[in-house]
């Protein structure tokens, strides 16, 4: 009996259940084997990303978009760190700024940072003086805050708990 006569005696539905199960074990030998990316971070040194695009938003604020290693790197920034820039004010002095992108890990090959621009503002200097094809020096991930799956229900709950004992303060005063 050749191959394709064994497949047209199976029942449709064995062949259709069979078909599903070979296509679940392959997916998830797929997802369990490929590993979720290393971002391009440096948390003890500066790395210099270029910048790709400028866009201005209103007469103080702009968004930047900075191109990572290659098209298919993460910044890798877990939820709730920030990122420091450095740069040079006006009259030359290096400073040094926390900012938080605007983008998550799912946005490979760039990272975006909006900036407001205040007069008299020393990184807000260097973000002004920046055109496309200058670098910005950024290290990190940074932050003491780290997020847990689930940790904003618990929150959610705290609030919830705070909020029934000022009612009920101030529902004691009366």
């Amino acid at each position: 009996m050749n191959p394709m006569d064994f497949i047209e005696s199976l029942d449709p539905q064995i062949l259709l259940g069979a078909s599903v199960a070979v296509i679940v074990i392959v997916a998830a030998a797929f997802l369990f084997s490929s590993k979720k990316a290393k971002g391009c971070l440096d948390p003890q040194n500066f790395k210099d990303f270029k910048l790709v695009k400028r866009t201005q938003l209103s007469h103080n604020v702009a968004k930047f978009k900075f191109e990572l290693p290659t098209s298919s790197s993460i910044l890798g920034l877990p939820i709730g760190q920030h990122i420091s820039c450095r740069g040079k004010d006006s009259q030359g002095e290096e400073i040094i700024k926390p900012y938080t992108p605007t983008t998550l890990d799912c946005d490979v090959g760039y990272f975006e940072l909006v900036i407001k621009m205040y007069p008299q503002g020393r990184m807000s200097h260097h973000f002004r003086e920046m055109r496309v094809g200058d670098h910005l020096a950024v290290k990190g991930p940074k932050g003491r805050f780290q997020y847990e799956p689930g940790q904003l229900e618990r929150l959610g709950c705290l609030l919830e708990a705070l909020e029934s004992l000022q009612c009920s303060r101030f529902l004691g005063q009366y």
